[in-house]
């Protein structure tokens, strides 16, 4: 059979621009004489369309767009679809909608599979909405069966996983049934197919790739997962959809943060291309990719950065330059009496080397203002954190007034680290419409900028190299209020993304347990800060947003 692959960029409730560019897709397909495209999951409303679940005229829309789809299927010649989908359900019991893969041939829709694993850990909430099913079975297309799966359905292999979530897993029951009529259906190749929309982290695409070979080589299956692309909010999607052979080998693979066409006979016996980009590049293309949809997805097309001069704003620029090119993007410098020259002569050479338009604010004296107004309630009081967060405040309050003024968005520049221990200004670097690298700790900023400047200087090289400073006082270095990010990134990440005690940190890091439980303590006195920050794009197993969700008014014990 020849099956084609189309990894498409849906929008959530685009349900007319999803619908077309579907058409598109499979027309593109049929004229390279495809006989099945298949479709991510969801792709009539886009993933992940949350509280729109909700709304009857939403589902009803959906439903009248795989109508339109199955429509274009009539045409003799055409290849049949299989489309995600949400459906009404039609028992007054239980959820009101499901998640489905629509098989559409011929005109109507021909077979429909429920999905049965609805996940509910992380930035999935799928249980809250949909209603899961209770049986799956196998559907024939053109005389090859087919097993069709939805994402998580094929995520509870227990040969493959150390502990399996769910009691049932859907893929091994499906390969039950094509065992019990071996004798009609071993004629045939086994095909599993899934249809997924499975966000990225570091480093997933690769397991991804390890899980669905064990499933192959496991069933002597081929399968064929075809993923979403593209950014919504704060999660990005790969892509990389793939076909595996019974050996668990790519013959086949979808482009990497890109939309993709790919047409394959199955049986395939030729191995593909292995991955192409190493973890930082992929995290690049994500946070690119990110950077590029949240903007264009909400109706803008043009970005406000508050460039300080430090490293931080300084990949954040770059980053949205490759996502929406340089005359879409504009720097501001805000310098203040405590903002070193050579940090105002680094933001200009970076504006130079980006080739974007800089602008330069003083806010010395709106920082004198505010302070010759405030001083008859700051009197006998010294210099320190109120005046420091001033004078972030000042710069926030600047930069959306342009953004207001010229409909450009503001990127927010703090990352992981700073977000994690509260070293950040609510209503100062904190404002904006997206924390591009909100879930990047600095570490890894450094590593990102390297790479930035993998062809030629994008970053200047004092940049990268001075001691980080948010320069809102005299000599002002970052390590005076945190350890050095070396020793402070290592132990956020365990304490954030892994859930380690500060006994545990300690003992694995050989770290002083006090200083240990000095960083947890800032991380829970940040979360109401991290609460009202802008939506960080999602690039490690665990980021600040939906996916990880602690109270604010608590007494934790670190």
């Amino acid at each position: 059979m020849k099956i084609a692959l189309a990894q498409i960029n849906p929008t959530v409730g685009d349900f007319t621009g999803n619908t077309k560019k579907i058409l598109e897709f499979a027309a593109r397909a049929a004229e390279q004489q495809a006989e099945f495209v298949i479709f991510p999951e969801l792709a009539i409303c886009g993933y992940p369309p949350a509280d729109f679940l909700e709304k009857k005229a939403f589902v009803d829309r959906a439903a009248q767009a795989a109508e339109e789809l199955a429509a274009w299927t009539s045409a003799p010649g055409r290849p049949a679809l299989l489309v995600g989908s949400v459906m009404a359900v039609d028992s007054a019991i239980g959820k009101r909608v499901r998640n489905v893969a629509v098989l559409l041939a011929e005109g109507r829709a021909t077979f429909v599979q429920q999905k049965m694993l609805l996940p509910f850990y992380d930035v999935f909430d799928e249980q809250r909405y949909f209603e899961p099913a209770t049986s799956q079975s196998l559907v024939s297309l053109n005389g090859q069966p087919l097993a069709i799966t939805i994402c998580e359905d094929a995520w509870n292999d227990k040969d493959f996983w150390p502990r399996q979530l769910y009691p049932v897993d859907p893929v091994d029951a499906l390969m039950q049934q094509w065992q019990t009529e071996a004798e009609q259906l071993d004629r045939y190749p086994r095909l599993i197919v899934n249809i997924s929309a499975s966000p990225f982290n570091q480093g997933k695409p690769a397991v991804r790739q390890k899980m669905l070979a064990a499933i192959a080589a496991r069933h002597n299956a081929f399968v064929v997962m075809v993923n979403q692309v593209g950014g919504n909010d704060g999660l990005v999607f790969d892509g990389s959809s793939l076909v595996l052979d019974p050996t668990g080998t790519v013959v086949a693979r979808g482009a990497c943060f890109a939309e993709d066409l790919v047409v394959v006979n199955v049986p395939h016996t030729s191995a593909a291309a292995p991955l192409g980009c190493d973890e930082i590049a992929e995290v690049w293309q994500a946070l690119v990719l990110g950077t590029r949809d949240y903007i264009r997805k909400c109706g803008f097309s043009k970005a406000l950065i508050g460039l300080s001069g430090g490293i931080d704003s300084a990949l954040v620029a770059a980053i949205a330059v490759e996502a929406l090119g340089a005359e879409n993007v504009v720097g501001i410098g805000m310098p203040s009496e405590y903002s070193s020259l050579g940090s105002i002569e680094d933001a200009r050479y970076l504006a130079r080397n980006l080739g974007i338009r800089f602008e330069l604010l003083p806010i010395h004296d709106v920082f004198a203002q505010f302070q010759k107004t405030l001083e008859p309630l700051f009197a006998g009081t010294s210099f320190g954190l109120a005046e420091e967060n001033l004078q972030s405040r000042i710069r926030g309050t600047l930069l959306m007034a342009l953004s207001n003024k010229f409909g450009a968005l503001v990127l927010t520049t703090g990352n992981k680290s700073e977000m994690s221990v509260g070293y950040c200004t609510l209503y100062g670097d904190m404002v904006g419409a997206l924390a591009v690298i909100g879930d990047v700790y600095k570490t890894r900023v450094y590593q990102l900028s390297r790479y930035a400047n993998r062809e030629r200087e994008v970053i200047p090289r004092n940049t990268i190299e001075k001691p980080p400073s948010a320069e809102l006082r005299p000599d002002q270095k970052d390590t005076d209020s945190l350890p050095p990010y070396e020793v402070l990134d290592p132990i956020l990440e365990a304490y954030v993304e892994r859930f380690l005690s500060a006994e545990q940190i300690a003992k694995k890091q050989g770290i002083d347990p006090a200083l240990v439980r000095s960083v947890l303590k800032l991380v829970e006195q940040s979360e109401y800060k991290r609460q009202q920050a802008a939506p960080v794009l999602k690039v490690t197993q665990k980021s600040f947003g939906t996916g990880r969700r602690f109270p604010i008014a608590v007494k934790v014990q670190v």
